[in-house]
Formats: C-alpha cells, sequence, structure tokens
C-alpha cells in the first residue's frame, strides 16, 4: 500500500485564510463604489489625488504602485466620467498633468466613508489593539516583500 505524503490542509494556510477575508472585503468594497459608477481601482486615483492640485500621470502611478499603462486607462475612464481632468503642456505635449474636477472632489468624501464603514463591517469584531496589530503586520509582509502595487483591473 502507497502511503499519502504528509501535506498542509488548505485551512491550514495564512494565505487560505487571508485570501478568504481579502476577497469578501475588497467584494463588499466594489459593491458599495459600484453604486456611484466607480471601481475600487478609480477610487485609488481619486482617493491618491485628493491630497494634490494637480499631478503628472507618471507620479501617480508611482504614488499608487500601478503600472504607467494602467493609470493610464484609469486616467482616462476617470475623465470620460467627468471625475478629472487631463491638460498637456502648452511647450511639451508629451507631459501632462491631471486634476479632480469638482465632481471628483465632492465624490471623494462620499467613497471614504463607504471605505470606512466596510473596514468597520469587517473589522470592528476585533480590538483597537487587535486591528493596530494587523495593520502592522500586514505593512510589515508587505514591505518585507516589496508588495506595493496594487492589482489591475
Amino acid at each position: 500500500m502507497k502511503t499519502q505524503p504528509n501535506i498542509t490542509g488548505l485551512k491550514g494556510h495564512l494565505g487560505f485564510w487571508m485570501r478568504l477575508v481579502s476577497n469578501h472585503v475588497s467584494h463588499a468594497f466594489s459593491l458599495k463604489v459600484a453604486a456611484h459608477n466607480v471601481t475600487v481601482a478609480e477610487w485609488v486615483v481619486l482617493r491618491e489625488m485628493f491630497a494634490s492640485d494637480a499631478t503628472s500621470p507618471s507620479i501617480l502611478a508611482d504614488s499608487i504602485g500601478l503600472t504607467r499603462g494602467a493609470v493610464s486607462k484609469l486616467i482616462e475612464r476617470l475623465r470620460e466620467k467627468q471625475l478629472l481632468t487631463r491638460t498637456e503642456d502648452q511647450h511639451d505635449r508629451r507631459y501632462q498633468q491631471v486634476s479632480l474636477t469638482s465632481a471628483g472632489r465632492n465624490l471623494v468624501p462620499k467613497l471614504a466613508a463607504l471605505a470606512d464603514q466596510n473596514d468597520a463591517e469587517f473589522f470592528s469584531h476585533l480590538t483597537a489593539a487587535e486591528r493596530k496589530i494587523l495593520m502592522a503586520t500586514l505593512q510589515k509582509l508587505a514591505a518585507a516583500n516589496n508588495l506595493h502595487d496594487l492589482p489591475t483591473e
């Protein structure tokens, strides 16, 4: 009789639990922002731009950890939704600036409240100390594995 190798069960892997929680947290948030005709990736761009008057697509890409191509697509989608504008430099058409429109600037606090609500729904079962430890642990893992980018849609 052939013996089976001793392998860890699926639920014995941290990755299983992280994926399970992450998928549900992300899906719930995507449904919330979709009600405002925005994707999670678009929300990331809007939120990052909220702190500045204008920025270049390349600086934006670097700050949120996406490729310039991915950011370019997101910028175009947000421009079509009239949530941001893109202007070219008069002297060098290769250089562009992107800015939130007033509609985009007004939408960010509403979406931020949804992000807070989503976090509360999923993580309120943890004490404040547990949430702080979880955040620090995830940040430590991200730093240790040089994870600074977000998946594109």
